[in-house]
């Protein structure tokens, strides 16, 4: 029997992004994978946009963060957090932040009975840790954030109870705070965890998220160009443990919801999947590879926009199963209970503890983080890029035709006389005939003759050209039949 390979029509985007967003989460120094256990926005095309409206639900974990992810992350007592930002939410591009949006940061916490389904909004948040402007070196904190290529960092105060929290870190870019009307920036996010302790304490006071700050705090309304010393940050002072007031309450001994099932086999971002079932018949093969082909729809369909990378691994799995049904080898599934999923590679280098103490609370970051794919490729079915690289190269000689143009609208192709090279899009002509710059548009069917293949990494991209980009929307439908072009 053949398995009809699923046609998915996605609106894949090309994410440009000219603010930031918060993508992955640390605990003590360990990676928990870009996405995982982080409540951000699913559209790629806002991913990054800052909230503007104050008094909006998005105040609490940002766009679509009053719905929980399916993950929670597990900590000790007191662990150390590090909160990623990115410009590019999958790191196809380096940078944290524009050096324009200068302001502070925070991170706040809320303790709730259910990481998942607790909303975000309301009560209950308290501020743990904060900066604004430190004038002993001159810098805003998001200018020591932009230095350390995004990492942000604070402590679990000691005395905090055990249970479920929402975690939240928050930067304000105060660039346009000075225009009328008033436009500050607000980034954030909120990371899913549980504290395993048996500490008792909550702290006694508490603020409303939306309604910590408002449009009218000179917080928010200060002018970073005349810069009229002292600064003060918005919202309460950082609770203490040990100083702070606190109410006394009953620990959650163990943690029940956001863990993997132990027969999990590959995860991406929130998403996982157990192993399929065993079989030895073609019906069996047949349903295995079905159920394998759901499971990859699910995976694509749930990405966040840090990207979908794993989803191309499960991918390869269903058509290792499909090949085996249509030769008859019924004895599956292949490499039963095998680990699919890779080392986490956020390309965070976090600093050693000598490092880390002598200038909490950031970390460094190295250059060059990989991509991933779920914002760019035009879809996640159409790739083949994992399975078949692309041989490497260098370089690729731009088309040798004077009379193409370079794309403006992010199409490329001999019929529309429009080539990659130099395109705000990216420099890869896809098979499909988009332009783009990751594996999906540089690798396995990329035309060589619309534009450069080989490098996921574009090169000569102006900053400015990138954002403009990012503005852009568009809707790249794919067709998945064999004479698709």
């Amino acid at each position: 029997m053949r398995i009809s390979t699923l046609t998915v029509a996605l609106a894949a985007l090309q994410t440009v992004a000219a603010h930031t967003v918060f993508t992955t989460l640390f605990v003590d120094g360990v990676d928990q994978g870009d996405g995982t256990c982080v409540r951000m926005p699913m559209t790629p095309s806002n991913a990054t946009d800052p909230v503007n409206d104050l008094a909006s639900s998005d105040m609490a974990c940002g766009f679509d963060g009053t719905k929980g992810v399916a993950r929670v992350c597990s900590t000790n007592r007191a662990a150390k957090l590090n909160f990623v930002f990115r410009e590019y939410a999958d790191a196809s591009q380096p940078g944290a932040l524009d050096p324009i949006h200068k302001g502070p940061c925070a991170v706040y916490m809320k303790n709730v009975k259910s990481a998942i389904n607790d909303p975000a909004t309301g009560d209950g948040w308290f501020k743990i840790w904060d900066e604004g402007y430190d004038q002993t070196t001159s810098q805003w904190c998001t200018e020591k954030l932009m230095q350390n290529n995004g990492v942000l960092s604070a402590q679990i105060p000691d005395n905090l109870a055990g249970g479920y929290y929402l975690v939240r870190p928050e930067l304000l870019a105060l660039h346009q705070s000075d225009k009328n009307p008033p436009n500050p920036q607000f980034y954030l996010g909120c990371a899913q965890i549980f504290i395993n302790s048996t500490a008792t304490a909550l702290p006694k006071d508490t603020v409303k998220i939306p309604g910590y700050t408002n449009i009218s705090d000179p917080a928010v309304l200060f002018n970073i160009y005349t810069l009229n010393l002292p600064y003060h940050t918005p919202g309460p002072g950082a609770y203490k443990s040990g100083v702070s007031a606190t109410v006394d309450t009953k620990p959650v001994e163990q943690q029940t919801e956001g863990l993997l099932p132990s027969n999990v086999v590959l995860t991406n971002a929130n998403w996982w999947a157990a192993e399929l079932n065993s079989y030895s018949d073609q019906a069996g093969c047949s349903n295995a590879s079905e159920t394998c082909y759901g499971k990859a729809k699910s995976c694509y369909d749930s990405s966040p926009p840090t990207g979908s990378k794993n989803c191309r691994i499960w991918e390869q799995k269903c058509k290792d199963i499909q090949t085996a049904c249509q030769g008859n080898q019924l004895n599956g599934p292949p490499n039963k209970g095998k680990i699919l999923t890779p080392p986490q590679q956020s390309g965070v280098e976090l600093p050693s503890p000598s490092a880390a103490s002598a200038s909490p609370p950031y970390a460094s970051v190295s250059a060059g983080s990989p991509a991933s794919s779920a914002a760019s490729a035009p879809s996640p079915y159409a790739s083949v890029a994992a399975a078949n690289p692309a041989s490497p190269s260098s370089s690729v000689s731009a088309p040798n035709s004077s009379s193409l143009q370079v794309s403006q609208d992010g199409q490329c192709g001999k019929d529309l006389g429009q080539a990659c090279k130099g395109s705000k899009f990216g420099d890869c002509c896809s098979d499909k005939g988009w332009c783009g710059s990751s594996d999906a548009y540089c690798s396995a069917g990329c035309q060589a003759e619309f534009g450069v293949c080989g490098q996921s990494q574009p090169t000569g991209l102006r900053r400015r050209d990138m954002r403009l980009a990012k503005r852009v929307r568009i809707y790249r439908p794919y067709d998945d039949s064999p004479e698709g072009s």
